[in-house]
């Protein structure tokens, strides 16, 4: 396989499971060496990071609660200092409100927690992770752009009825928007995109009612369920030499996005 991204460094943060799973070990066989991130779940992150060694490549984790706007310096600076740079960073992580007891919790209380992890955690990290790029970009005077890779929502633009698709779509549009701002405010130094996975099964799907189980289904012009490795293998190619001459795009990944009549408001 090609291995276009080696000597490269990613962080890929939320990397402990699902997408960001995915994404750290597509990157990782890509050539990248991976800085795995987690919040709780240190064994699973280090299960990751062992598998990567195991399969010849480098990686190491680094744990930080993104909640918290104090965990962001370390987790730059950590990440920053392990291979002296950063070429790749995935801002992959989410606050999972569907799922464990979180999806008990009154619709203003996730709403604050998808803002502190989702959108905060992501401007905050994105636009420190840059200025570091701009800076060793301007020094170096040529080469590649690096790159920053957020992560949205595929029906942000057009909407979805119920508490969960006003939720997201505030949240996961907000994300769409300052990523076209930011590939401006790096532009030539760093390419920023942003990926809108549609119904992807993680957690949540697995777990679904046969209501969401067809309509994630019939929503999709290919009539499945997308995987995290689907979005994985969009994130490689973006991240990649091949997609040097795009950046402040959003790009679904959601198997054709189709109106459906299924689509009836259910909360």
């Amino acid at each position: 396989m090609s291995r276009e991204l080696h000597g490269k460094t990613a962080v890929v943060t939320g990397s402990s499971s699902g997408i960001g799973r995915a994404i750290a070990l597509e990157l990782a066989a890509a050539g990248a060496a991976v800085v795995i991130h987690g919040c709780r779940r240190t064994g699973a992150a280090e299960q990751i990071a062992d598998q990567i060694r195991t399969q010849g490549g480098q990686a190491i984790v680094i744990m930080a609660d993104l909640a918290d706007p104090a965990t962001y310096p370390s987790l730059v600076e950590q990440a920053w200092n392990w291979r002296n740079g950063v070429q790749l960073w995935i801002n992959n992580a989410g606050a999972d409100v569907l799922t464990g007891e979180v999806a008990d919790w009154s619709f203003s209380q996730k709403l604050e927690l998808l803002w502190q992890v989702d959108v905060r955690a992501t401007i905050q990290l994105a636009r420190s992770i840059g200025q570091r790029m701009t800076v060793g970009r301007k020094a170096e005077s040529g080469g590649e752009p690096d790159v920053i890779l957020n992560m949205g929502w595929d029906q942000a633009e057009f909407g979805m009825a119920g508490d969960s698709g006003e939720m997201f779509a505030a949240i996961k549009g907000a994300i769409m928007a300052f990523s076209r701002s930011l590939a401006r405010s790096l532009a030539p130094h760093v390419r920023v995109n942003c990926l809108a996975p549609g119904w992807i099964r993680t957690a949540w799907g697995r777990e679904a009612s046969e209501y969401w189980q067809r309509r994630a289904a019939s929503e999709s012009l290919l009539q499945r369920w997308g995987t995290p490795e689907d979005v994985a293998r969009a994130a490689r190619f973006l991240v990649s030499p091949a997609a040097s001459f795009i950046t402040g795009q959003t790009i679904p990944i959601n198997g054709g996005l189709r109106s459906n009549p299924l689509n009836t408001g259910v909360h």
